[in-house]
């Protein structure tokens, strides 16, 4: 039976995954409006709550089979409904059916991606990589390419012929079987380590500030790139991916 203690631990990791999906719901009513810098923002939050509730959980200790689900309906709103919403909005609504077609890849295939997630977790407390790219990793990926490159109310020349291969792209990626690597947790890092990661991320920040958010995109296409070249190889080598059947568990929630 939970104390109060154990009902208050798991409103409050519950709680920052509502936010997530909240996130989500407003970047679909700013998409509509149209204010498509306001949706990719609002995708970007996302996925900001959505590590955040792994961090809350982990230190509430409140992983749960309850809270995995919760996380990835949240996900399927927020990393799969939302983005495909803003491309169709931002992009593909020019081409009818096909628009419409095109853009629900990233929702159906984000969606398939976390049922077969979910089908294969064990053990919740398993940390390990990701099996297919990361569905809030595609999500924000769309969000930065309309946020860098939507202007003067349109995608703009060049980058407007990136959208239907990035579109493909990313929908085969996150049901592929290529391993991508999950973020370095900070507490099994020596100090040093520490350091170099958070003098990284300010440059980041600092880079992503001066350029509008555009490097933000180009650094997330290099991870997505990173993990089909880093296959390739093992291929070409004939070597066998020890790590690549891995999969990430959602830290999240509650008990």
């Amino acid at each position: 039976m939970m104390n109060k203690f154990s009902i208050q631990k798991s409103w409050l990791a519950n709680t920052v995954t509502t936010l997530n999906v909240f996130c989500g719901f407003l970047s679909i009513v700013f998409a509509s409006q149209p204010n498509f810098r306001l949706a990719s923002i609002m995708i970007i939050a996302a996925a900001v709550f959505d590590m955040l509730d792994g961090i809350v959980a982990r230190i509430l200790g409140t992983s749960s089979r309850f809270g995995v689900e919760l996380d990835s309906l949240s996900d399927v709103v927020s990393f799969g409904a939302a983005p495909a919403f803003l491309i169709y909005k931002a992009y593909a609504f020019q081409f009818g059916g096909w628009g419409i077609l095109l853009s629900s890849l990233l929702l159906i295939f984000g969606a398939l991606r976390l049922a077969r997630f979910n089908i294969q977790v064990e053990d919740l407390n398993t940390k390990g990589d990701f099996k297919g790219l990361p569905i809030p990793l595609s999500a924000m990926t769309i969000s930065l390419f309309v946020l860098s490159f939507y202007h003067e109310d349109r995608i703009i020349h060049p980058f407007d012929n990136m959208v239907i291969p990035l579109v493909f792209a990313l929908s085969l990626l996150m049901v592929s079987k290529i391993r991508y690597n999950a973020l370095p947790k900070l507490r099994s890092k020596n100090f040093r380590h520490k350091v170099i990661l958070f003098v990284t991320l300010i440059v980041i920040l600092i880079l992503a500030i001066i350029s509008s958010g555009e490097i933000l995109f180009y650094i997330l296409l290099g991870i997505v790139l990173f993990g089909i070249l880093r296959k390739f190889y093992y291929l070409i080598l004939n070597k066998k991916d020890e790590n690549g059947n891995g999969n990430k568990t959602p830290e999240n929630k509650i008990v």
